[in-house]
């Protein structure tokens, strides 16, 4: 995602990952409205919407004793198809350009990196660790070794990027440490976790409910969580591993034995791979960065994921730091703009990591009692309650508009932010506000026309109403900043009113960095929003050297 952002902005990257190729295993499986907006505003929105589940397949998250057994409750949401016909008549807090999309992380990356590579001066290399690094005042230096060779390749860049996972290499180099939670012990999504990428067509022929995108088990035996991943028969299925039951015992028999017992039904299948990960994770490190180096995604938060947040939070992180870098690097924005990045992003992990421990609680320390799966009057009444209990938890886990939506960078130095009442941060609760620091109020111009299909790539001006102030002094102090600003009038009162103000600066990453009635302080606000009344080191820029390398490469 960073290198997309930083290639469409014309600047050179170079991507080392150790992987041989785009992810095999399923991964992270929901991509929220948020992201989808990013992936519009970078033009791929329909292809990523075009994966994964079939159009009509539903993206309903459903519970069950087994999945061959009763049906404990079930939270409908929309299939692609639907999401495309429905997301144009939403207003209010789920009015936004995309709806979210259930799609396995392995189909995206395809995308991300197929669009990644068309960009000129963009190079991807799989099969490459980076194995040093050395930051000095004017650029690093990052030496590559391939995995399968002795080949070794230095780069000398400006900065360097490590979107290197949990046990992050570049992290670790820097003395940075995880600070939070680190080991949850729950009855379920708690401890050691085994996760099997299967293949079972099987399982649509003996399952006697309606298809869903999440499939949640909830006995005493074997709980797990399995996304669908194509809609046709291939699953990743996650279930907590027992006491006495070790990774290092478990063969391919025995995982589909695990898989059949949440099915309750010997149904045959093909184990593509497993592994175990940890649940239990609110890990955020203490820092985003030293000097010219910089982290993000799990390099810097580690998620249960319990609400999908991980990923997500991930895509953010690289469009917040990428239109940065890429300021910082033209020179249009001061080098110190890149400061901005942790003091926005950390708040944001710390929040979201929060939410994902509660619902993570929420789900796993909430125990089936015994008789749940007797046929008696005793087990219809204990999953009568236990079904009320998980469709209210499936609503409270997915339901998300004001996580999805609510990120706020009021604190930010670049934010030119307005005295208001601090408002309740709550997952299901989102108030459309134009006030400075965060997302810019969505609407439809019309059926087919999103506001954000309006704004420019970089900085967008709205002028609203019928008759709106004059900017000259601001276009003119940022042409004179060299920014790239697209003035949009827009003439709707109903955008006015969303608004509150005739005047709207809105940054690359469609989040309000200004609003006002007129533009008497022009000068003021560009400087500010472009970091360059922040104080701090100023960073010298090498103008010989590589813009940026970025490193996905995960050491054990």
């Amino acid at each position: 995602m960073l290198a997309n952002e930083l290639g469409r902005r014309g600047i050179s990257v170079t991507l080392f990952d150790e992987k041989p190729s785009t992810a095999f295993n399923p991964q992270a499986n929901a991509t929220q409205a948020r992201t989808m907006e990013h992936y519009r505003r970078l033009g791929f929105a329909e292809e990523v919407r075009a994966l994964g589940l079939p159009d009509d397949f539903p993206t309903d998250v459903a519970y069950f004793t087994r999945y061959t057994g009763h049906e404990l409750g079930r939270f409908r949401l929309p299939s692609a198809r639907e999401a495309r016909e429905r997301v144009s008549s939403l207003s209010g807090s789920w009015s936004a350009a995309e709806l979210p999309h259930r799609v396995s992380q392995k189909y995206v990356e395809q995308v991300l990196r197929k669009h990644a590579e068309a960009q000129p001066g963009v190079s991807i290399n799989y099969g490459w660790r980076v194995s040093e690094f050395i930051d000095s005042q004017d650029g690093v230096s990052v030496t590559a070794q391939e995995v399968q060779t002795t080949s070794r390749r230095t780069v000398r860049a400006k900065y360097l990027v490590g979107g290197d996972g949990a046990r992050s290499f570049v992290r670790r180099q820097l003395g940075i440490a995880y600070k939070g939670d680190a080991g949850a012990v729950r009855d379920f999504f708690g401890g050691r976790m085994f996760a099997i990428y299967l293949r079972c067509p099987q399982f649509y022929e003996v399952v006697p409910f309606a298809p869903a995108w999440m499939n949640v088990t909830f006995n005493n035996q074997r709980r797990a969580f399995m996304a669908a991943v194509d809609g046709r028969g291939e699953f990743a299925f996650h279930t907590q591993l027992r006491e006495g039951e070790k990774e290092e015992d478990i063969t391919d028999k025995q995982a589909l034995e695990m898989f059949q017992a949440a099915v309750g039904h010997p149904v045959e299948a093909e184990v593509l791979s497993r592994g175990t990960w940890t649940a239990g994770y609110a890990l955020v490190a203490e820092s985003y960065s030293r000097g010219r180096v910089f982290l993000g995604g799990d390099a810097v938060h580690l998620f249960t994921p319990a609400g999908g947040l991980g990923y997500n939070t991930a895509v953010d992180d690289a469009v917040n730091l990428g239109w940065k870098l890429a300021a910082a690097i033209k020179g249009v924005g001061s080098p110190t703009i890149l400061d901005s990045y942790e003091i926005e992003r950390r708040p944001i992990a710390v929040r979201n990591t929060g939410f994902a421990k509660q619902f993570a609680d929420s789900i796993g320390l909430y125990t089936p009692k015994p008789g749940l799966e007797d046929n008696t009057a005793q087990g219809v009444a204990l999953r009568r309650e236990a079904g009320a209990y998980l469709s209210g938890h499936g609503k409270a886990e997915f339901n998300i508009p004001g996580i999805t939506f609510g990120a706020r960078y009021d604190a930010s130095p670049i934010i030119l932010s307005e005295k208001r009442p601090p408002a309740e941060d709550r997952p299901d609760v989102y108030t459309p506000t134009s006030a400075p620091g965060g997302r810019a109020p969505h609407i439809w111009i019309d059926a087919s026309t999103s506001l954000y299909d309006l704004f420019g790539f970089e900085w967008t001006l709205l002028r609203l109403g019928r008759t709106p102030p004059a900017v000259d002094a601001i276009t003119s102090a940022a042409a004179q900043a060299g920014m790239d600003l697209s003035v949009v009038d827009i003439a709707s009162a109903e955008v006015e009113s969303l608004y509150e103000a005739p005047l709207v600066l809105i940054r690359p990453d469609q989040v309000v960095a200004w609003r006002g009635t007129r533009d008497a302080d022009a000068q003021c606000t560009i400087e500010t929003v472009l970091g360059r009344r922040m104080s701090g080191l100023e960073k010298i820029a090498n103008e010989g050297a590589q813009d940026t390398v970025s490193t996905n490469s995960m050491h054990a």
